[in-house]
C-alpha cells in the first residue's frame, strides 16, 4: 500500500513563489511506485488548500482563478488518522487523508519553525528538521550566537532591533564604522537573498537599512569579505547519522548573490524559473582539498549544532587571500531542496526525496519512543480552585 504524502507549501511569506517552485519541482520527482502525493497549498493570507490541480505548475499564473474553484481545509487528526477537512458549510466532510506530511516552505511563518509546531501538535509525522532545529536555521542572529558557543567561524557583524536602531542610532553606526566597510545588511530572519544589500559607505548603509525594515524588526550588518569565494554544501540525515554531498561554487554579477541570480537567471529562459537550479555555479567548487574538507566538517558540525534533521544546505564564505572559511548561513528547507548538489554523488532527486522520507518516519518513530505526557489526571478528585494555593507546590 502506498504512503500518502502530503506536499505543504505557499505560506504567507515573501518566498511563496520560490517555496511553489520547489515543492513542485519535488511533487514531479517523487517515486509514484511507493507514494501518493496530495499537493496542500497555503495561501498568502494562510488558507490551506488541497486537490491534484495544486500540483500544476501552469495553474500558478492565475491563483485567484485557482482559489476560486477550491474550498479551503484544515488538518487534523481523527481516530489516529490525518484527514484534510473542508471548512465550508454546516458539515465538515473529509476531503483526503494522508500519513506523513512534507513541508517544502521557505521564509517566515512557515520555514522558521511555525509550521512544523503546528505538525507537532497534531502527531503527524513529518519530513525536515523540528522546531528547534527550523527556529535556529532562520535567525541569523541567534544562529552566530550559538555558532560561537561551539567555535564555528563566523564573520564579524553587528545586530539591533528597529527600536534600538532608532533608540541609539548613532552608538550602532559607529559599531559598523568600526568593524568597517564594505558591509553586508540583511534582514535577520529572511532567505532567498530578500532584502540584503552590500553597502559600500553610510549613505548607503542608511537607506538598506531603512528597507531590511521593511522586512524585518531584527536587522545583522556583516562585514563584507572583498575577495570572496561562496560556497555550499548540503548535509542529509538525522544527528545520529548524516553525510555531505559535493560542494558547489556560485557566481554572480553583483556583489552578492541577490535574487535574480538564484531564482530569476539571466532571463533567456522566459517564464520557466527551475528555482536554485537557475544559480551560476560550478560543482565540484575550484577549491583547495583542504579546504573542501573544512567546509564539509564544518556542514556537519553545524547541522549537528543546530539540530537539523532531513535536507539542509549550509552556505560559507571563503576569504581568497587567506583561506579563512566562514559559516554565512543554513538553509533549513532549502530551494529546489538542493538535488543538483546531491546528483553527482550518484543519488538521483527521487532517491533523495526517498532518503528525506524515510529519516522523517524514523525521527518520528524515535520521538514516539519517549514520554511526552502522563497516563494519569491529577484533576480526576480535584474539588476546585478556591482555597487551592499553593497546594501543588506541596504535593
Amino acid at each position: 500500500m502506498k504512503l500518502r504524502i502530503g506536499v505543504i507549501f505557499g505560506g504567507a511569506s515573501v518566498e511563496h513563489e520560490v517555496s511553489v517552485i520547489s515543492a513542485l519541482q519535488a511533487i514531479q520527482n517523487m517515486d509514484n511506485a511507493k507514494y501518493e502525493v496530495v499537493p496542500i497549498y497555503i495561501s498568502k493570507d494562510r488558507l490551506w488548500y488541497c486537490g491534484n490541480e495544486f500540483g500544476m505548475i501552469e495553474n500558478y499564473r492565475n491563483v485567484d482563478t485557482l482559489l476560486k474553484k477550491s474550498s479551503p481545509v484544515m488538518l487534523t487528526c481523527l481516530d489516529g488518522e490525518f484527514c484534510l477537512f473542508s471548512t465550508k458549510g454546516l458539515f465538515h466532510k473529509i476531503i483526503d487523508k494522508i500519513d506523513v506530511a512534507f513541508p517544502i516552505v521557505h521564509g517566515q511563518n512557515v520555514e522558521d519553525g511555525s509550521l512544523v509546531g503546528f505538525l507537532e501538535t497534531i502527531g503527524i509525522p513529518y519530513v525536515g528538521s523540528g522546531v528547534l532545529g527550523s527556529c535556529l536555521g532562520q535567525d541569523k542572529v541567534v544562529m552566530k550566537q550559538v555558532f560561537a558557543s561551539s567555535n564555528i567561524p563566523v564573520v564579524p557583524y553587528v545586530w539591533f532591533f528597529e527600536n534600538d536602531y532608532y533608540e541609539r542610532k548613532e552608538s550602532i553606526l559607529k559599531d559598523i564604522q568600526e568593524m568597517g566597510y564594505p558591509v553586508v545588511v540583511k534582514p535577520a530572519r529572511l532567505g532567498s537573498s530578500v532584502g540584503i544589500h552590500f553597502a559600500k559607505e553610510e549613505s548607503e548603509l542608511l537607506k538598506y537599512i531603512e528597507e531590511a525594515f521593511t522586512y524585518d524588526r531584527k536587522i545583522v550588518v556583516e562585514k563584507a569579505i572583498s575577495d570572496l569565494i561562496e560556497v555550499n554544501c548540503s548535509v542529509l540525515g538525522t544527528v545520529h547519522c548524516m553525510e555531505v554531498s559535493e560542494i558547489e561554487q556560485v557566481f554572480s554579477d553583483h556583489d552578492i548573490l541577490t535574487f535574480q541570480d538564484k531564482y530569476v537567471g539571466n532571463g533567456k529562459t522566459k517564464g520557466s524559473s527551475k528555482g536554485m537550479v537557475n544559480a551560476s555555479r560550478v560543482i565540484p567548487a575550484d577549491i583547495s582539498d583542504d579546504l573542501s574538507n573544512q567546509v564539509q566538517n564544518l556542514s556537519k558540525q553545524v547541522f549537528s549544532t543546530l539540530n537539523f534533521s532531513g535536507v539542509v544546505r549550509i552556505d560559507f564564505l571563503i576569504d581568497a587571500n587567506t583561506n579563512e572559511v566562514y559559516v554565512n548561513e543554513p538553509n533549513v528547507i532549502p530551494g529546489s531542496l538542493a538535488f543538483y548538489l546531491w546528483e553527482p554523488k550518484g543519488v538521483s532527486y527521487s532517491k533523495l526525496l526517498d532518503e528525506m522520507i524515510t529519516f522523517g518516519i524514523k525521527e518520528y518513530k524515535e520521538r514516539n519512543q519517549k514520554i511526552t505526557c502522563f497516563d494519569t489526571n491529577i484533576l480526576e478528585n480535584f474539588g476546585g480552585l478556591k482555597g487551592s494555593k499553593g497546594k501543588l507546590n506541596g504535593k
